[in-house]
């Protein structure tokens, strides 16, 4: 019986998201008491929301990735770690011979603090587990010990979980998408460098004193501001980088337009699928949990269609390039993760509310940090991969691989730190930290009233914007 429900579960994880949300999301709505035919539809309006932004990330990729590569040559950078992208770090943690076992305690982990009532997060996005899997997976490889292992996977499950039940109110106000957190490694841990340092820019003179969003840029620039003319005008920049000739840089920047048009669009299928969804688990959760309401947790995937997030990110890519070659002691060579680098600043955006001027700054920081731990952690990933048997390319003059996933993310950093130094001093520091942290957020913040509180027309302004 166990042999068989393993079984499906790896043919539905060998089938992908974009099979397995909608099956997912269905058996989610009933659970909830939907009518089936509901609770299907929504699930597949929700597959079908996800196959759409993956087509166009996918188009983005095969856009960026080549514009990428010939900017990295036109430069002439020479670095030893290369950036092969998440999905190949995906496969080196799914072909993982413990992941079976890590995947089981991320979800019991999950199904715990649900019954505790230290989350509100239920977390339905299983693909993205491999965020919090590869943690333990790094672990164990560098260790030695499963028990360690298991447990820095859980560590990472618990902090997530949490992580994404501090950010839900500013992903319901800035994104207006309510009812939803978004429990996506690859998105929250930019949130242990944003919040420090959005804390810090909002206490320097003047500094705090500019607030710079893309409806500015919009009102300022007029006919220049318009979201699939700054498309253009920013694919084009990348291309001149890249060295492109002009029907390249025009091309070039056409794909960019398209993407900033056409993600909001397909992102719009998302709500369109989660709202029954939503109401159906906040009256079960009222039914079940008096005076407790459940968050769905989803793939972030959700946001990244939003004009803000698309524009910073592709201020950002350019600018990454240029860190890759300025930062002393950065061996990581960006490469394939540069078009998922709206995924790393999207809560930065609703931390900020759309500011334009510091999701820049913050964008820069949180990427600086992606490329130091990638490039510490790369001989070790690299081995990983080997000892699974995926055969990844390594080429030019790169030695080992990379991603801006896995322990590059400095949540996962952290963690992977703190399991694989001097037990007796990480540990207890780490444990420390996470309690300052949870006190702060559920003891400290609600005392001083959610940050959005201050200002809520703003926010409703910026909300307009979006065309989800």
């Amino acid at each position: 019986m166990l042999d068989a429900i393993m079984a499906a579960f790896q043919w539905l994880m060998d089938a992908g998201p974009t099979v397995m949300l909608p099956v997912i999301i269905t058996v989610i709505g009933v659970i909830f008491r939907l009518k089936i035919t509901k609770a299907f539809k929504a699930g597949l309006t929700l597959g079908i929301g996800f196959a759409g932004i993956r087509l166009i990330l996918d188009y983005m990729t095969s856009n960026i990735g080549p514009a990428a590569q010939a900017m990295v040559k036109n430069i002439g950078i020479e670095l030893d770690v290369l950036d092969v992208g998440w999905g190949a770090i995906a496969a080196v943690t799914w072909s993982s011979p413990i992941i079976a076992i890590l995947v089981a305690a991320i979800l019991i982990t999950n199904v715990i603090m649900l019954i505790l009532k230290v989350t509100n997060t239920l977390d339905v996005d299983i693909w993205n587990y491999h965020h919090m899997a590869i943690v333990g997976i790094m672990v164990h490889y560098t260790t030695g010990n499963a028990f360690l292992g298991i447990a820095a996977s859980v560590v990472m499950a618990a902090t997530t979980f949490k992580i994404a039940d501090w950010s839900q109110p500013m992903i319901e106000k800035f994104f207006g998408i309510p009812g939803v957190t978004l429990p996506t490694v690859s998105a929250t841990s930019s949130l242990l460098i944003a919040w420090p340092l959005n804390w810090l820019l909002d206490k320097i003179p003047g500094i705090n004193k500019i607030h710079f969003s893309l409806k500015d840029a919009q009102k300022k620039l007029g006919f220049f501001g318009d979201q699939m003319i700054m498309g253009l005008l920013l694919g084009s920049i990348i291309g001149l980088l890249a060295g492109y000739n002009i029907q390249e840089v025009l091309q070039l920047g056409v794909s960019m337009s398209a993407v900033l048009v056409l993600i909001p669009k397909m992102a719009s299928m998302f709500m369109e699928g989660l709202m029954p969804i939503s109401e159906a688990a906040q009256k079960w959760s009222q039914r079940v949990f008096k005076d407790r309401q459940l968050f769905i947790g989803l793939d972030a995937a959700v946001v990244v269609g939003n004009q803000d997030v698309i524009t910073t990110a592709l201020i950002i890519i350019p600018l990454t390039i240029f860190l890759a070659v300025v930062l002393p002691g950065n061996r990581m060579l960006p490469f394939a993760d540069l078009a998922v680098i709206p995924f790393r600043v999207a809560l930065v955006v609703a931390l900020t509310r759309g500011n334009l001027f510091k999701n820049i700054i913050i964008g820069l920081f949180t990427t600086a940090a992606l490329l130091y731990a990638g490039s510490i952690t790369a001989p070790e990933l690299t081995s990983i991969a080997q000892g699974v048997g995926i055969d990844i390319a390594v080429v030019g003059t790169a030695l080992f691989i990379s991603s801006f996933a896995a322990t590059s993310l400095t949540h996962s950093f952290l963690v992977y730190l703190a399991f694989t130094m001097n037990l007796f001093i990480s540990i207890p520091i780490m444990l420390i930290v996470i309690g300052a942290c949870w006190y702060y957020f559920e003891v400290i913040k609600p005392r001083r009233g959610d940050f959005y509180d201050a200002d809520r027309q703003e926010v409703s302004v910026q909300s307009d914007n979006l065309e989800i």
